[in-house]
């Protein structure tokens, strides 16, 4: 079943390449220009993936991710912005990925593959963790058929962990799993913390073995 993208650029020139592209690769497309048009159009479609540009004309890419939320809609930003707090923010937020532009569109094309692929194009799909059990379709988590209260990060790194049971991550690949990126504008200790909060919330129902040195494994 092909993904359906909902894109909301008012930059004629960076949407029209980037419906093109998108077609390309079998997506369903539907622009949008601005907020009013995007909340008519999210009002009668359900959508895989929204790629939202933060600055519109009448508002702001937020503004329509806050109405996506409990839609089963993952979310992109585009952004002139490249600044961390906004980065972290937006991830807090539950956003799957952060692109600053300009961009290298095959770059965006494979975070946008990855980003579907991630949350299972709108097919659920159910991984389990020691006593965890991860509904990626709906981004949510349960310990023993408790919800879970994870931030998006948080969250990340378990489906990371989940998607490598049993393997040697090191903190570039964790990384590079979470944000999509280099990671290069992560402080050294950031990962340390969500893992310290991760485990907190977990408890004894998942091991996060830290191997000195090298990284980290979830068998």
């Amino acid at each position: 079943m092909k993904s359906n993208i909902l894109l909301v650029e008012d930059d004629t020139m960076i949407a029209s390449g980037l419906i093109y592209a998108l077609e390309q690769e079998d997506y369903i497309v539907t622009h949008c220009q601005n907020v009013a048009e995007s909340l008519r159009v999210i009002s009668t479609t359900q959508f895989d993936l929204a790629i939202l540009d933060m600055q519109l004309p009448d508002g702001t890419g937020s503004q329509i991710h806050e109405l996506l939320k409990g839609k089963n809609t993952a979310v992109i930003f585009l952004t002139v912005v490249d600044d961390e707090g906004n980065i972290v923010r937006a991830f807090e937020s539950g956003a799957a990925d952060y692109v600053t532009k300009p961009f290298r569109l095959r770059e965006l094309l494979a975070r946008v593959q990855r980003v579907l692929n991630t949350s299972g194009g709108g097919n659920s799909i159910n991984l389990t963790l020691g006593g965890v059990t991860i509904d990626t379709a709906a981004g949510k988590a349960y310990l023993d058929e408790n919800l879970l209260d994870l931030t998006a990060l948080e969250y990340r790194l378990l489906l990371t962990f989940a998607n490598h049971k049993g393997q040697l991550l090191t903190r570039g690949q964790i990384l590079e799993n979470i944000w999509d990126s280099s990671g290069s504008f992560v402080e050294d200790n950031t990962l340390t913390v969500y893992i310290k909060r991760l485990r907190e919330k977990l408890g004894d129902s998942v091991n996060i073995e830290t191997v000195r040195g090298l990284g980290y494994r979830v068998d």
